[in-house]
């Protein structure tokens, strides 16, 4: 295992890694959270580099600093200091409009809870990044219903979120979060909210997203889900412990 401190970029073997772009890239980074007169920093220069193919978990003990991470990794958050590129684009200092135009673009989101529109259809949900990204109606139905049949659910477009199994209910979140192949797919502890049975069943598309190349970043708190990924990052107070690749 590869031990890092908090100002050096882990590059685990680099065999594995030849070759192979950059996507994604921590420099430094810092975060602080302000409350009135207390300064809580959560994050203490973290530095680390995701590359094309990557199947990674962030794991840690509760208060570490993983969903922070997280946060900043998907641009819903900005840190106090360093830099984030995303592909060749430094996030960092971004307004929120462009934050909000480089997450719709260029990331993926699945989560515990999974996040959909109750009100919209299987099919219209995860026709939404489409939406927003400007394409047309007819394009936007296409995607979805070749992403509906790639994770199963091909019979069940016109579904309301409250008709389906939270295994159907997170196969919608994947197919939504591959709408418009994102650069990055971000899983937050994906799933924590499934039986044993459907939470093998997502873990198993994960295992084909990854085989076809997609760059996964999986938060959880198990290690038999870290099992399934090939490089483990391991966060103590706010500082990378450990990045570890292995045979997944």
């Amino acid at each position: 295992m590869l031990e890092t401190n908090a100002s050096t970029s882990t590059n685990s073997d680099p065999a594995l890694i030849a070759g192979r772009e950059v996507v994604a890239s921590l420099n430094a980074i810092r975060k602080t959270y302000f409350m009135g007169a207390l300064a809580v920093e959560v994050l203490h220069g973290i530095s680390l580099d995701f590359y094309q193919g990557d199947y990674i978990s962030i794991m840690g003990p509760s208060g570490c600093g993983k969903s922070t991470l997280m946060n900043i990794l998907g641009c819903l958050d900005q840190p106090t200091e360093g830099k984030y590129f995303l592909g060749d684009e430094d996030t960092s200092k971004m307004e929120d409009d462009e934050l909000s135009t480089i997450r719709g673009a260029r990331l993926g989101f699945i989560f515990q809870s999974y996040n959909l529109i109750q009100q919209l259809n299987v099919l219209e949900n995860i026709e939404m990044p489409l939406f927003y990204q400007g394409y047309s109606e007819a394009d936007s139905h296409e995607i979805a219903m070749g992403l509906a049949a790639r994770v199963g659910l091909q019979d069940r477009v016109d579904h309301k979120p409250f008709e389906l199994s939270g295994g159907q209910q997170q196969r919608v979140a994947i197919a939504r979060a591959l709408a418009v192949d994102p650069l990055i797919i971000l899983a937050d502890e994906p799933t924590g909210n499934l039986d044993s049975k459907s939470g093998a069943e997502i873990l198993n598309l994960f295992d084909e997203l990854h085989d076809q190349g997609k760059t996964l970043i999986m938060v959880t708190h198990s290690d038999e889900l870290a099992e399934r990924s090939q490089r483990w990052v391991r966060l103590r107070d706010g500082m990378v412990e450990s990045d570890d690749r292995h045979n997944a």
